[in-house]
């Protein structure tokens, strides 16, 4: 009797999406495992080769790795992963030899390949890198501590990014193997679209762009139109300063997405998506058109999918960067060739969008969640989070904490948590002082406020928003009207100019702050009155911005200065009437002097001012004259006494 033929990983795989289930259930077992790589027979080394990755030096280690394997004559499989989170720590190299864990360091940079390889291979751990193993079943490393005991991964739970970092996010054979595409097939095969939307509605899935709508009664607005050709848009365009949670998820797990988006489609009845991302993100890119390709090869993507008669294709559009095609129908119009401006509504997208027709936009993480929903059930999702918002959020952790990265965690969790158990604290051990959430169009959290519950609501309580979700940590020497000054520049820049409260009120917004934060040259009596007059102007100038500006980013665009005028007010009034910069980051408002019991008359700051605004003679006490300097420091940087000072 002939033995039967092996089948391929393809056709096993592809058997495997078809029935749902073998014969051999021992032997489909062992292959899962293998293909997932939950044991190997050769070394398997992971380097994290994501764009955080890649910006600490990860392509200079993923070299070393090659050549010392080369040199050593050692047979290994090299890995490209994205990001696991913890971008503080990259570039992070793991290792996974034949019976043993699979165990991850931090920090190694290509001169510590060698080092760190050397003892690897012959068992020995270098406890200085390392950073935690998995839990895979197999023999242990000691005194190492697995994924879930690392102090930054413990408190989180990994939905959308349990891929991230773990897998191969250029392989589909992994993610297949890993339950992959299973629920985007059960959902064709068992389900009509209208009982998708009610599952997602069910769920409690809000939309986690910036506003939070709930996405399945958004799905049934474009569900109930009649006709024959229906969008679906993905907005990767992810324009918010300090965000990269879109970025890392593309890249770590493109295949999540695109599954995401199919049961979505599937969902509204669109037969083409689009994938809008920027053209910043050529890694992002790249591996979602293998992704791509991938699914197209499986038969997941195309004509008449695994025989259930549903056509579905997905195309990528590349952006080119501006801020405002964050907003729907600015991304239509950019999609459609047009200049990315918004234009009024009614009619919404789900109505009349793309094309003018139905058309419905989530952003990656929305999408990206709803796999996992459909695999584990409406029921366990919405047991996740608080009353009103269901599930995870991801945040961007950045800005002066001490573990920069992603982290996912329920709804509910405080602010607190997030930064001081985490993300480790703040920084250089420094005092804690604001947080800002939500981007441009978000506001700051401050100290009192930290306790406060992570849900849509809650952070709009306190002047805040959820936004895509980037958290930029602030310090005691960060100063907010510098911060608010930073954001307005930001979406004055970025205004698209099609309506005057925002293009001109924006303009006349940082008009004002930079008034506020400049050195009074010649000043005269009028100017000083204005400038107090101002923080009036301020608050009046914000409101009638938030209310007559057409898209919600304008009407949005004042809230950084709304809120650091809400909590940091004292702030704004030492600028104005004390012409002081308490944590000397306004330049123009730092006076500098010098302490002539510790000048020693060498001249060198002298020599240095670019204005001549220092006058004394050698050996003798050395004097600054106010008016004529500009406060640039270089007098302070010379001076090896520290004997010039900041007031």
């Amino acid at each position: 009797m002939a033995r039967k033929k092996n089948p391929s990983n393809k056709e096993f795989l592809t058997t495997l999406l078809s029935k749902g289930k073998y014969d051999n259930v021992q032997l489909d077992e062992q292959r899962l495992q293998h293909l997932l790589r939950k044991e190997v027979s050769k070394p398997v080394i992971y380097i994290g080769a994501g764009t955080c990755g890649l910006g600490a030096g990860a392509d200079k280690t993923l070299a070393a790795v090659k050549s010392y394997l080369e040199q050593q004559s050692i047979d290994a499989q090299v890995i490209e992963v994205g990001c696991i989170g913890l971008c503080s720590a990259e570039p992070i190299l793991d290792v996974q030899l034949p019976g043993y864990n699979r165990i991850s360091f931090q920090q190694v940079t290509q001169e510590k390949v060698a080092g760190l390889l050397d003892k690897i291979f012959t068992l020995e751990v270098d406890y200085t890198a390392s950073l935690m193993q998995f839990d895979q079943g197999n023999r242990s490393w000691l005194a190492v501590p697995f994924l879930h005991e690392h102090p930054f991964f413990a408190p989180q739970t990994r939905l959308v990014l349990k891929n991230c970092g773990i897998l191969d996010p250029v392989s589909i054979e992994e993610y297949i193997a890993a339950g992959g595409y299973a629920s985007f097939l059960r959902i064709i095969r068992q389900h009509t679209s209208a009982e998708v939307c009610d599952m997602i509605e069910k769920s409690g899935l809000r939309g986690r762009g910036g506003g939070g709508f709930p996405t399945g009664k958004k799905w049934k607005f474009a569900l109930a139109q009649n006709s024959t050709q229906k969008y679906l848009i993905c907005n990767a365009d992810e324009g918010d300063p300090g965000a990269f949670m879109d970025r890392a998820v593309i890249e770590g797990d493109p295949h999540r997405l695109l599954e995401g988006m199919a049961i979505a489609a599937y969902g509204i009845g669109a037969s083409i998506a689009y994938v809008y991302i920027r053209a910043e993100y050529p890694l992002a890119i790249k591996r979602l058109r293998i992704a791509l390709d991938q699914a197209r090869e499986y038969g997941l993507l195309g004509e008449n999918i695994f025989g259930t008669g549903i056509s579905f294709d997905i195309k990528v559009k590349m952006g080119a960067g501006a801020f405002v095609c964050g907003e729907e129908t600015a991304l239509i119009h950019s999609i459609e060739g047009k200049r990315g401006m918004p234009r009024p509504r009614p009619p919404f997208p789900a109505i009349s969008g793309l094309f003018q027709k139905p058309t419905i936009i989530n952003n990656v993480e929305t999408l990206a969640n709803i796999p996992e929903i459909i695999a584990k059930g409406i029921d366990w999702f919405a047991s996740i989070g608080t009353e009103t918002s269901k599930g995870t959020k991801v945040f961007a952790m950045s800005g002066k904490v001490a573990l920069t990265g992603l982290v996912e965690i329920p709804m509910g969790t405080t602010i607190r948590d997030v930064i001081f158990t985490i993300s480790g604290g703040i920084l250089n051990k420094k005092k804690f002082k604001a947080v800002q959430i939500g981007g441009p169009s978000g506001g700051c959290i401050t100290e009192a406020n930290l306790d406060i519950k992570i849900d849509y609501e809650s952070l709009i309580k306190v002047g805040a928003m959820m936004g895509s979700g980037g958290l930029v940590v602030m310090d005691e020497d960060t100063c907010m009207v510098d911060l608010a000054k930073y954001f307005m520049d930001f979406i004055q820049r970025e205004s698209c100019g099609k309506c005057i409260p925002c293009r001109e009120g924006t303009k006349r917004m940082l008009e004002i702050l930079e008034t506020i934060t400049k050195k009074p040259v010649h000043e005269e009596r009028y100017e000083a009155l204005e400038r107090i007059k101002s923080l009036m102007q301020l608050e009046r100038l914000a409101e009638v911005i938030k209310d007559t500006s057409l898209c919600g980013l304008g009407q949005t665009a004042p809230n950084p200065v709304l809120s650091t005028l809400r909590w940091f007010k004292d702030e704004y009034e030492e600028h104005i009437f004390d012409r002081k910069c308490r944590a000397g980051v306004c330049t123009e408002l730092r006076i500098f002097r010098i302490n002539v019991e510790a000048c020693t008359g060498c001249m060198v700051c002298l020599k240095k001012c670019p204005t001549q605004a220092i006058i004394g003679a050698k050996k003798t006490p050395h004097f600054i004259i106010e008016e004529k300097c500009i406060a640039c420091g270089a007098c302070q940087e010379a001076c090896k006494f520290d004997a010039i000072e900041i007031f």
